[in-house]
């Protein structure tokens, strides 16, 4: 285990490594160019690094300045990243699906000198804005056809390749190099490393400020409680690094283990790039892993007869091994023998679609349902939950390798103090650390706040706001609503997610939602009944599932109609929703609901880039049908 005592930056993280881990000709950085993967050295990475940072320091660009990404993961992130870091510059990572009028109030609210973009589709939307930007001055195309885009006549901003960037300052001068050095190791852990903008389910994105010590810290603790990652391990990238999770779980983890990373080509072809790239480890997000949990189930019981009947024994078999192994006792020799079948039979299977390497995953980002991170035990798939917010940089608590409670997002890292708070009183009903765990330790659910080195600086340029999330006594409010169970965190749900019922009755949406889930008729469920005397939703079903129950064509999902009214259909869903509702109080069961035709969108505004629903949106948008569930309720009473 690297000791991190003497490096407190993000810069310093990758310089150790090619000084005390690995050789610099040794692979840090893997992607897939045309056919072939290709592996990018840790002493050509730092190059690259070097070259970013000569040219804009030759740019004017100094401490301080902030400097945007608008591309997907790639090496080309990195060496950006890495070059305007070691100069003290800032990094501000915009999502890519974001609309233009969304990027064009980041770059301005930031004040943005040069922005990296990665494809044609964002060089048109930056082209579209950049003379509404009045700080931007360079625009950084990072594909080689960036030519062929119309640019208009009287564009303020430069336009510069990344291409030109990187061999113009191939070999930087001795000046220059020194002048990188001295501004490297002049940067201090308070200084700002990242704005990175909240995904805005509530008003406007705000841009929360990171510093080098908020990221280094937390990669520093994380791994005291990980002990298990070391510079052999080589992780799948795939969640976008304009979010704090990937960014931190992977990236700098990486940085300061020294592992590899490979970089999926697309969310379609993760599935592909496993197999080919074989990773040891990987972060992810629930929907993922209920996905794979799905198709598994499917797959494994859809012909029914002796090759059902084995998979369902295999997965009690691996269900009784596991929790014989939690328990803290040893499985038997008839145990361990059936268990050794169903790894063979079953389980070896379905890790090898994942390329049979596998030591855990990181799960982040939402609540993953106790169910399919119990599935993925009996397999002997580890899946390590953790949970914090962007303002918290993000982890708070993340499981420990050898101590699993499903359902909980694990124990609060080493450093910090996690509070429960009453919502109504404001009493502290229970405050926690690292040193103070019980495994026995259970208390009432109340806000989740935090204090310590994980806190954002604030908001940029918001000082109210910041005011009103971080109060008096330093607590970061996270507007969390959990409790400490067998002395890990459980969330329950957002404060503001909350579901008030017309008899006073509260319903957090997450757990009641996450039951129907469970179905793999329905993609996606949104929940609905605040101040209303019932619950009703808007479910999505499964397409795949969906299509072939019904053998309906790919057109059937182009139709204008936003909702099915097939009744065969909602009978079909109905059943399942029936079905789930036994394992629910009478006032959490959702008594009508509407079947849409497809996802809620990003592109609607309807979902954040972190696939959250916007409540109030979906509300508003969909306030018509929504009205219209409760009155067939009543009709049919």
């Amino acid at each position: 285990m690297v000791s991190f005592n003497e490096f407190s930056t993000i810069p310093s993280l990758l310089r150790n490594v090619v000084e005390n881990i690995h050789k610099p000709e040794e692979t840090f950085l893997i992607h897939k160019e045309n056919t072939e993967w290709e592996e990018i050295s840790f002493g050509t990475t730092l190059q690259r690094a070097d070259a970013v940072a000569a040219f804009f320091l030759g740019k004017g660009i100094v401490k301080g300045d902030r400097m945007g990404l608008m591309i997907e993961n790639s090496p080309e992130y990195v060496y950006y990243d890495q070059g305007i870091q070691q100069i003290g510059a800032i990094n501000v990572s915009i999502y890519p699906t974001l609309s233009e009028q969304e990027v064009e109030y980041i770059i301005n609210d930031s004040g943005i000198k040069a922005i990296l973009v990665g494809n044609p589709f964002l060089f048109k939307k930056i082209l579209k804005i950049a003379d509404n930007c009045k700080h931007l001055h360079y625009i950084i195309p990072a594909f080689a056809e960036y030519t062929k885009t119309p640019v208009p006549p009287d564009l303020r901003a430069e336009i510069i390749s990344f291409e030109h960037i990187l061999t113009s300052k191939k070999d930087i001068s001795p000046e220059e190099r020194i002048q990188i050095t001295t501004i490297r190791l002049s940067l201090r852990p308070s200084d700002l490393s990242s704005l990175i903008y909240t995904s805005g389910t509530t008003g406007t994105p705000k841009g929360v400020m990171l510093s080098h010590g908020n990221f280094v810290e937390n990669v520093k603790v994380c791994l005291q409680q990980i002990p298990v990652i070391d510079e052999t391990e080589t992780f799948l990238s795939f969640l976008p690094l304009s979010h704090v999770f990937e960014r931190t779980a992977t990236y700098h983890v990486c940085c300061a283990q020294g592992c590899k990373i490979a970089y999926a080509q697309s969310l379609e072809l993760l599935a592909k790039n496993m197999a080919e790239i074989r990773p040891t480890v990987m972060s992810c997000v629930p929907r993922l892993l209920e996905r794979i949990h799905d198709k598994a189930i499917k797959s494994g019981t859809a012909e029914g007869g002796l090759k059902a009947k084995i998979f369902l024994w295999a997965l009690k078999t691996g269900q009784d091994y596991r929790r014989k192994k939690e328990a803290g006792k040893t499985p038997g020799i008839l145990l361990s023998a059936e268990k050794a079948i169903a790894e063979k039979l079953v389980f070896s299977k379905i890790k090898e679609k994942t390329g049979g390497r596998l030591k855990f995953m990181i799960s982040g980002g939402a609540a993953l349902p106790k169910n399919v991170g119990e599935f993925f035990g009996n397999l002997g798939i580890k899946i390590l939950e953790g949970f914090g917010l962007t303002e918290t940089s993000p982890v708070m608590a993340v499981t420990e390798y050898d101590r699993q409670v499903y359902g909980t997002v694990g124990r609060i890292i080493p450093g910090i103090e996690v509070g429960i708070q009453d919502v109504e009183t404001k009493e502290m009903i229970s405050i926690q650390t690292h040193d103070t765990f019980d495994p026995d330790f259970e208390c009432a659910e109340g806000e989740i706040i935090v204090r310590g080195h994980c806190v954002m600086q604030g908001y940029f340029n918001k000082p109210a706001e910041t005011a009103e999330a971080i109060d008096k006594n330093n607590w970061f409010h996270t507007g969390d609503i959990g409790r400490f169970y067998k002395g890990n965190l459980q969330i329950t749900d957002r404060l503001k997610n909350m579901i008030v019922n017309a008899f006073g009755k509260n319903v957090y949406p997450s757990p009641v939602e996450n039951i129907y889930l469970k179905s793999l008729k329905i993609e996606q469920l949104f929940l609905i009944g605040d101040k209303r005397e019932y619950l009703t939703a808007i479910v999505i079903p499964n397409r795949e599932n969906l299509q072939e129950a019904f053998k309906l064509p790919d057109s059937f999902f182009a139709a204008p109609d936003l909702f099915i009214e097939n009744q065969e259909i909602k009978d079909w869903i109905g059943q399942d929703i029936r079905k789930y509702s036994g394992e629910l109080a009478k006032f959490e069961r959702i008594k009508n609901f509407k079947v849409k035709r497809n996802p809620f969108s990003m592109d609607e505004g309807e979902i954040t880039p972190t696939m959250k629903p916007k409540r109030k949106v979906i509300e508003k948008k969909y306030a018509a049908d929504i009205d219209e569930m409760y009155k067939e309720s009543v009709e049919s009473e």
